[in-house]
């Protein structure tokens, strides 16, 4: 297989090399991941027990609308943590951006960020269950804090090397790899069952149940980060790739061109905060489904928690498909409808949610009575892995598309900044959501509406502007090399 190819400006993506630095978000979705599918459970299990006495598979059992009532505190505590990463990214965006270290100005913060994350990371779950839910809160804290030191940097590194015309192309590679990480994650949500660890007595819960994933995910980011530094050199590659870059920024998609010696123009300004406003949005839809799918399958399906594993392979299967085929998409119809489209099926994907009920039938290997999975939410993963795939492929390369490559980090932070608001604010809103209605159904109906509303603003606000002379990659191509 060749390692790179040629588009008609003269530039060339180099597989391999997009192929190693898609090794930084293979780490961050790995870790983030098991913290999501993991962290509200324990949460509501903890807060449970402090508040009624009562593990939250008693509290279920006996009066389930109880659990909906502690959703606003974890809400809280979640969205804390979010409020923190919303100060921090665009901070180590910044700083990122304007260090200068023997081994680059990303490496530096990335090795940092990576190694005392993954050291703090497995006492998140020696807290819970020992239910000390300060050293709980604080570790969390903690791993958040390093992994936004560490995330920036290393989001920003695949533009920093890659001209602006290839960078859709790049984006697939590294969103593919990330989901190799997220599916490494789920297939330790299969081995060790959560559900099967909460719905135990207290007294016979096994510790190594929910620590050996926190274990094994702070190991591979570390192989990861170090796989990284190993075959990435900033310095080198920065000063080999000059040419590309400038070239990149003659062909870019952009309606003005970029000059950092005057302020930004009317349209591109525009133009950013359109998508970051549609992003906002969408973030805010599905990471009302990313943490609290455990706590829907595992308190309002009745199901057991590994399906929620399932799902989020068959989500990631999607996901790779759907990063295969975007550019292809996009060099017929442009990154805006690409976008647009993507939304577009996510949101067919939820409103099928919105009816998918518990089976109320017992699963014949079940513990404690928990039901038969329903298979129509496998559909619903599916649609959403694919078009959310379309959205991530185009996104960010569209927001660095709007800077030069002295602001990459900064505006890296803009992207992450529209995200982790959407973080700070969906747990709360989607916690008094729940309190109010007490009903699990109306997360699904949440994201849907929220989904609605992104898609009518991208399609609205945004324009249709193509790189000019450069193909966007097509089919196997993504995963070439």
């Amino acid at each position: 297989m060749s390692k790179a190819k040629t588009a008609p400006g003269g530039l060339k993506l180099n597989y391999r090399r997009t192929f190693l630095i898609g090794f930084a978000f293979f780490g961050i979705l790995l870790l983030w991941q098991v913290y999501d599918s993991w962290c509200p459970t324990f949460l509501t299990d903890i807060f449970a027990r402090s508040i009624y006495a009562m593990s939250s598979a008693e509290l279920k059992a006996s009066d389930p609308a109880k659990i909906l009532n502690v959703q606003w505190i974890v809400g809280i505590i979640m969205a804390c943590d979010n409020l923190a990463a919303l100060i921090l990214l665009p901070i180590f965006g910044n700083l990122s951006d304007r260090t200068k270290t023997p081994i680059g100005k990303r490496m530096p913060f990335i090795l940092v960020g990576t190694f005392v994350s993954a050291v703090a990371f497995p006492f998140i779950p020696v807290f819970f269950h020992h239910s000390n839910i300060a050293g709980m809160v604080a570790m969390m804290a903690i791993v958040l804090l390093f992994m936004m030191m560490y995330r920036n940097p290393a989001v920003a590194l695949m533009p920093d090397i890659t001209p602006k015309p290839l960078r859709a192309k790049a984006n697939g590679i590294i969103n593919i790899m990330g989901y190799f990480g997220g599916a490494f994650a789920t297939v330790l949500g299969l081995v060790f069952v959560l559900s099967k660890y909460i719905n135990a007595p207290i007294a016979e819960r096994n510790i190594w149940v929910i620590e050996l994933p926190f274990i094994v995910a702070s190991v591979l980011m570390v192989i990861s980060a170090l796989v990284l530094f190993k075959t990435i050199r900033e310095n080198k590659l920065a000063e080999q790739l000059k040419g590309e870059m400038e070239l990149g920024e003659q062909l870019a998609a952009v309606e003005t061109p970029i000059d950092d010696d005057k302020p930004m123009s009317k349209a591109n300004k525009r133009m950013l905060l359109a998508i970051l406003g549609a992003e906002f949005l969408w973030f805010m839809s599905d990471n009302a489904l990313g943490p609290n799918t455990a706590n829907y399958v595992t308190y309002h399906l009745q199901s057991a928690s590994s399906a929620t594993m399932i799902l989020t392979i068959l989500g990631g299967l999607a996901s790779v498909v759907g990063f295969a085929i975007a550019g292809g998409i996009a060099d017929r119809i442009g990154r805006k409808w690409t976008i647009s489209c993507g939304l577009a099926v996510t949101f067919v994907g939820l409103v099928i949610m919105c009816f998918v009920a518990p089976t109320g039938r017992v699963a014949s290997n079940a513990a404690h009575g928990e039901f038969t999975f329903p298979a129509l939410l496998y559909a619903v993963w599916a649609l959403k892995g694919f078009g959310m795939a379309l959205v991530h492929n185009c996104s960010f390369p569209m927001v660095v598309e709007l800077c030069s490559s002295k602001k990459i980090g900064k505006f890296t932070g803009y992207y992450y900044a529209a995200s982790m608001s959407a973080q700070t604010v969906t747990p709360v809103l989607l916690g008094l959501v729940l309190n109010m209605t007490l009903a699990w159904r109306a997360l699904p109906v949440y994201a849907c509406i929220l989904t609605a509303l992104s898609c009518a603003v991208f399609t609205a606000l945004v324009k249709n502007i193509k790189a000019k002379k450069i193909e966007n990659v097509k089919g196997i191509e993504a995963i070439d090399g």
